[in-house]
């Protein structure tokens, strides 16, 4: 009688059915493999011709004749590409730094503490989001200038201390959190900062490495504040992005010497996320089941 019931049921076993389920997986994975090609191209292309002389650096080819690394010595030895790496990478740690410090403790403040005009202080924050960096660039240019701080490090550091995406980042992220956790610490004496510190922080690490990622992505990656800033003195200050425009303008057909100061631009940004990608999708994963 058991063997009847579930023989009753179980599902009825259809060839037609599972042969199309494997060809609409198939066809799936098919346009998943054709997308990452088209945007892998570029990146294999500028690999390739890093690794051809000028004349050969024109021909359509997958193959460099002959294959040499020059380009990669002279980017490196001769155009002070060390330097533009130092600076840029000087700029994402402190500025990375400045962010995880205030995103977090006005994060935690906008979540957790109660104090008059909190809503629409941080309404007047998202605000800041619609004006675009070149619809505020007189007046901070002419903040700087009236600071002295037009040509050197500290002006960029200044008007990157902390942005307002990651305020709401951290804000979004604490408000995810139980209250329970916080309510253990009042027990045990804690104040509002020990709290965030030894409690909050340590909860908020997922939130914390999606914004290392984006924050030092954005700073790596940003050309328009470093020329406005470092574009007219001297080049002893241009990151990585103003010695890659220089090359290019200067030297518009040295291709394999462009092509390699590419790939080493990107090579800190990739470290980066894949030090912290395992956190970052756990946010992201976290972020989507608590809504």
């Amino acid at each position: 009688m058991l063997q009847t019931s579930v023989a009753t049921s179980a599902e009825p076993y259809i060839p037609g059915r599972a042969r199309s389920e494997v060809i609409r997986k198939a066809l799936a994975y098919a346009v998943v493999i054709l997308v990452a090609l088209i945007f892998f191209v570029p990146f294999v292309w500028t690999l390739i011709t890093s690794f051809k002389t000028i004349p050969d650096s024109v021909n359509v080819s997958l193959i460099p004749h002959p294959w040499t690394t020059s380009a990669w010595r002279t980017i490196w030895t001769d155009y002070d590409f060390k330097r533009y790496i130092e600076n840029s990478l000087f700029l994402a740690v402190v500025i990375v730094g400045c962010n995880l410090v205030l995103a977090g403790l006005g994060g935690y403040a906008f979540a957790r503490l109660k104090f008059p005009g909190r809503e629409l202080l941080f309404l007047l924050v998202l605000g800041t989001l619609m004006v675009p960096d070149q619809l505020r660039l007189i007046p901070v240019f002419v903040m700087l200038t009236n600071w002295h701080l037009i040509g050197n490090f500290s002006g960029y550091i200044f008007i990157n201390l902390v942005t307002a995406t990651n305020l709401f980042l951290m804000r979004q992220y604490f408000l995810t959190i139980p209250k329970d956790f916080e309510e253990a610490a009042k027990l045990d004496g804690a104040g509002y900062f020990k709290t965030f510190w030894r409690i909050m922080l340590p909860l908020a690490l997922p939130a914390i490495s999606t914004l290392v990622i984006l924050q030092f992505q954005g700073t790596w990656n940003d050309f328009f504040w470093p020329l406005i800033l470092f574009g007219q003195g001297s080049p002893s200050h241009y990151t990585v992005q103003l010695g890659l425009a220089e090359l290019r303008f200067t030297y518009s057909t040295l291709w394999p010497q462009i092509c390699a100061g590419s790939l080493i631009a990107i090579l800190p940004v990739l470290a980066i996320f894949l030090a912290f990608q395992r956190y970052f999708v756990g946010g992201v994963v976290s972020a989507g089941v608590k809504g």
